[in-house]
């Protein structure tokens, strides 16, 4: 099997759709010999911040000279993406070789007459044989989908996080913000200490959970806090304060912008200090190294053209389209915007705009890659409601990238969200024309 296979094969997988549930993944580790018992892990979940928070922390193991892997979803540009090692995307010829061995089993379920696996809980199986495989110590596991139902959630893991709950997927977790809570909850183990974002109603569900878990509980705003210090438009620099550790006024620089961040990378912190009580390799001075240089790619990440300054943001849902929008009022206040705009038709598309807009905005709108997105016509004639100054249209990401650096010129940021399909796709090109003309700069 290459690479271009494995990529079909689990297209095929698709067919199955998303059905959550343990007893598939469960299976097919049991075949392929329990890899995910052979290091430790640290598990997140949450509506927003998971994927920030787990580079985050595995950023930490690497500066913390610990042999780590960093399994999230989904993936920006390529499927490898999701399965790092050291910092490291897995090869596609190891990709594939993984798929093969991992499809065996999958075979072997299929002729029992058990129910074949998903698309998802294949890829975790592969993760989990990939890490150990490769003899890592740690590895950070990112949560696909709520979390009591996930396929990831057959591990123990050394700390379980959560990092907030807002209401998305409610129609695969219980159709509430309590159900979905509960899922997220769902990841907390017996007797393993849990950190949080979460406030109000979920975090009542949470600490509930924990409670009936034997599972110390660390929320932040209360054990634990961080605060913006300033800004100089590519990095931050934050406080952070625990009482309950003894941590007055630990002041830090993060690589990564947002306001969002501030509160991920407390969340993170917290995490790595609890990490530190069984494993003294990580300590302040590689927690403050990894905060120094962590990325996270489309997430208030700043690509400049130039003088154009880009923002490319995978917020696609209304909790992180508000948060986008403080941050852009945070760190840009005084520049005029351009937006490049897809998202998909089942979101809260109003709820979204109204959080994002104001009159002074230009907008272009795009479809995203995916049978999911809102049909551009539609979207379009919903930005004009909230009475922008423009709105265009395009047909493909080329001419859609094209429109809105023609509109932004010199004077806007083009800010490019709505949708991690969309978003994937026109940042790759953006970046291939920052190479560009550093290459045309250097002939």
């Amino acid at each position: 099997m290459n690479y271009k296979e494995a990529l079909a094969y689990l297209e095929g997988l698709n067919r199955f759709g998303i059905r959550l549930g343990l007893s598939r993944i469960t299976r097919l580790l049991e075949l392929l010999g329990l890899p995910q018992e052979r290091y430790r892990t640290i598990h997140i979940t949450g509506t927003n911040g998971k994927g920030s928070v787990s580079s985050i922390l595995a950023t930490v193991m690497q500066c913390s000279s610990i042999h780590a892997g960093l399994y999230t979803s989904p993936h920006l540009v390529s499927y490898t993406e999701r399965i790092q090692v050291d910092g490291q995307p897995i090869s596609e010829k190891d990709f594939a070789n993984c798929l093969a061995e991992v499809r065996t089993c999958v075979d072997q379920m299929v002729n029992a007459g058990d129910e074949c696996p998903t698309e998802f809980e294949v890829m975790t199986a592969m993760a989990f044989l990939w890490f150990a495989k490769c003899n890592v110590e740690y590895a950070v596991v990112e949560v696909g989908l709520g979390g009591l139902l996930d396929s990831t959630n057959v591990i123990e893991p050394e700390v379980s996080v959560i990092t907030n709950v807002t209401m998305e997927h409610a129609d695969r977790c219980g159709g509430t913000l309590e159900g979905i809570a509960r899922h997220k909850a769902g990841i907390i183990k017996d007797g393993i200490p849990v950190v949080t974002a979460a406030k109000g109603m979920p975090l009542d569900i949470i600490r509930q959970t924990a409670e009936e878990k034997n599972a110390d509980i660390f929320v932040a705003g209360e054990d634990f806090q961080a605060k913006y210090l300033i800004s100089d438009g590519r990095t931050q620099s934050a406080e952070f304060t625990s009482g309950l550790l003894g941590i007055q006024r630990y002041q830090y620089k993060l690589h990564l912008l947002g306001m969002h961040q501030i509160e991920n990378s407390s969340v993170a912190i917290m995490t790595a200090c609890l990490l530190h009580n069984e494993e003294p390799r990580i300590n302040e001075q590689s927690i403050r190294e990894a905060l120094e240089v962590v990325t996270w790619p489309a997430r208030f990440e700043r690509v400049d053209l130039g003088d154009q300054i880009v923002l490319i943001d995978g917020a696609h849902n209304p909790d992180g389209i508000r948060v986008l929008r403080e941050s852009l009022d945070t760190y840009f206040p005084e520049h005029a915007r351009t937006y490049l705009l897809g998202i998909l038709r089942d979101k809260a598309i109003d709820a979204m705009l109204d959080n994002l807009l104001r009159p002074e905005d230009e907008v272009v709108v795009c479809a995203p890659h995916s049978e999911r997105a809102d049909n551009v016509d539609d979207l379009a004639r919903r930005v004009k409601e909230r009475g922008v100054l423009a709105v265009a249209t395009a047909a493909d990401y080329e001419s859609a990238l094209n429109r809105a650096l023609r509109l932004a010129g010199e004077n806007r940021i083009l800010v490019i969200a709505g949708s991690l399909y969309l978003v994937g796709g026109i940042r790759q090109m953006v970046l291939d024309m920052k190479e560009g003309s550093h290459g045309r700069d250097e002939s």
